[in-house]
């Protein structure tokens, strides 16, 4: 009994501290996404060490903790550092302690890996597999160089067709960008916003049509939600419930269904090389380069803040190994000889 009495006490001192990290995620407007890592990581980390109390370990234990990852559980490299991410934000942003002592333990190294990259036609090949709303999407990202989340969080009010262009809201490291709109999507986006408006009327007619705000825009513009200019470009098929709140409301297209479609369609176009969404964004700023753009444009057009992380696309040109010619093109030059 006072073994179970003491389980009871730990599990609900776990209870608590995950509630005290979920308010400090949300007090900074961290994504759900975000919430849900942390929360997850940290459950791990505290059972790992039999539910003690956090305030009572340090270095050591967040090393043997990172470690039983990388050797019991044989994780990635960014998957270790997603961990210690989170529980570095314990300790320094629930726990308010200084992680001084992290220093001493040793991150994980993530190797350097090429990115996979399409030729022009294998990419006209998926995008010609794709349809419907998946292939709008598919398009975007890779004719605009958009990240899948930025692509399904777009607003209405961000699309600017008489310009030409693409505003990404808090991208990547919260930073706001201008990319380009492709014209070949722009008639039949145009057509899909007809439908998402008349979609949006309906539920507004039903009681329903709020969608979420970032921050606190709610409390700021109290009818923004409600708004055109505000609803996302592409919309869930229904409408869901929010998991912080406990509102009814149409969240836009979750991640999965066009990352199926572009798994089905690189099946169907007899492409063999692994494909996912982003392989598109990576096609997108090769190609630029290709044609001849200078790579502070494609960085610009990325939101990449360091030009180095953009210049890995220069060892990806569609150049056949680097720009060298094979000495053997060379010696075989004269004729096709057969021995």
């Amino acid at each position: 009994m006072a073994a179970q009495a003491l389980s009871v006490r730990l599990e609900e001192t776990t209870v608590a501290l995950l509630d005290r990290v979920r308010h400090a995620i949300r007090t900074r407007h961290y994504s759900h996404r975000t919430e849900e890592a942390y929360i997850g990581w940290i459950r791990r980390f505290v059972l790992f060490h039999g539910q003690r109390d956090p305030e009572q370990m340090g270095a050591a234990e967040v090393s043997r903790f990172l470690s039983s990852l990388a050797v019991e559980r044989d994780v990635a490299a960014s998957t270790q550092n997603q961990a210690l991410a989170a529980i570095l934000f314990l300790y320094k942003d629930v726990l308010d302690r200084d992680p001084g002592w992290v220093e001493g333990v040793v991150r994980a190294k993530r190797p350097q890996r090429l990115p996979v990259v399409l030729s022009q036609h294998e990419v006209q090949d998926l995008l010609s597999a794709l349809h419907g709303v998946p292939w709008m999407v598919g398009t975007l990202l890779y004719g605009a160089g958009l990240r899948l989340m930025e692509c399904l969080r777009l607003r209405v009010k961000d699309v600017d067709f008489d310009r030409g262009e693409i505003v990404v809201r808090e991208g990547k490291g919260d930073k706001d960008r201008v990319t380009t709109l492709p014209a070949s999507v722009a008639p039949r986006l145009r057509a899909h916003l007809e439908r998402v408006r008349k979609q949006h009327a309906a539920d507004l007619a039903a009681g329903f049509g709020r969608v979420w705000l970032p921050n606190a825009l709610t409390r700021k513009y109290p009818n923004a939600d409600r708004e055109w200019g505000w609803q996302w470009v592409f919309p869930a098929s229904t409408i869901s419930t929010d998991p912080r709140t406990g509102e009814q409301r149409r969240h836009h297209l979750h991640e999965s269904v066009p990352q199926r479609a572009i798994r089905e369609a690189r099946r169907r176009a007899g492409i063999a090389r692994p494909v996912g969404p982003h392989t598109l964004r990576h096609c997108f700023a090769t190609h630029l380069l290709e044609s001849g753009y200078d790579i502070r444009t494609v960085q610009e057009l990325l939101g990449h803040s360091d030009v180095r992380t953009t210049m890995i696309y220069t060892h990806v040109l569609n150049r056949g190994g680097l720009g060298v010619q094979s000495p053997a093109d060379r010696l075989l030059a004269g004729g096709n000889d057969e021995r």
